[in-house]
């Protein structure tokens, strides 16, 4: 996609005055030179082109309030008192990955009062003999080149004042680890509950089963109730019977005595 397309589409029917970052990454430039970008994003404060092919900002408009320039992984080789003349107040400028092989070259920055952030990484200048202490000497403004000072101490990760969006990105990250520990405080009463209910049907299962147990007991009981029941039954029904037995035989013997 080329540069003057892609612009259009970053613009979604916005007005380029209304505009205030501007990333342009992995378009295609004409002929090595920015295209469709003009001095009506008068507010823009972060323009991003990298790796558009660029060979040089001769084409850069004048924007006063730009404070962060992305231009790695061009062949921009110089060219570089554009910048100081159209990018007045920038901060922050990124020109790794590009074909700047002396520091004369980089000399037109000292024009650059604000600018306290500039990254070399992977052009042939940084393989220079003292090239830290060259720089640092040659651009005394500079708080960090390739992202550490002149002590050696890291650059912090970002800027909230160049990127413009620190507050927001430290309420996305407390607002996510709030609805983090709300998810995860839902999920431990889900578990309990379940737990709990789990622990009810177990107890519920145990009062049947008990329940059961006796059941069969008193089934047991009444069974026996009924088996001695029927056999004092049978033990009355024979000595009914024994009695009438006797009783049949006793006028016999009478008879036998009286003939005696």
């Amino acid at each position: 996609m080329d540069m003057e397309k892609r612009l259009t589409l970053e613009l979604r029917n916005k007005k380029p005055a209304e505009v205030k970052e501007l990333v342009l990454d992995n378009c295609r430039s004409d002929d090595g030179k920015i295209v469709g970008l003009t001095s009506d994003f008068e507010n823009l404060e972060f323009l991003s082109m990298i790796n558009v092919s660029l060979l040089s900002v001769s084409n850069l408009p004048k924007l006063n309030k730009l404070r962060k320039l992305e231009l790695s992984d061009n062949r921009i080789s110089g060219g570089l008192e554009v910048l100081a003349e159209r990018t007045p107040n920038l901060t922050h400028l990124n020109l790794s990955g590009n074909k700047i092989k002396d520091i004369n070259t980089l000399e037109p920055l000292k024009k650059l009062p604000n600018l306290h952030s500039l990254d070399l990484f992977n052009c042939e200048v940084t393989m220079l003999i003292n090239y830290r202490e060259s720089m640092f000497a040659l651009l005394p403004q500079l708080t960090y080149l390739d992202g550490f000072d002149a002590d050696d101490q890291e650059a912090p990760d970002s800027d909230p004042e160049a990127d413009g969006d620190g507050l927001d990105d430290e309420y996305d990250e407390n607002g996510e680890e709030g609805e983090e520990e709300e998810d995860d405080d839902e999920e431990d009463e889900l578990d309990e509950e379940v737990i709990e209910e789990e622990e009810e049907d177990e107890d519920l299962e145990g009062e049947e089963e008990e329940d059961g147990v006796d059941d069969e007991e008193e089934e047991d009981d009444e069974d026996e109730e009924d088996d001695e029941g029927d056999e004092d039954l049978l033990q009355g029904e024979k000595r009914k019977r024994d009695l009438e037995d006797e009783g049949e035989d006793d006028p016999e013997d009478e008879e036998d005595e009286e003939d005696d």
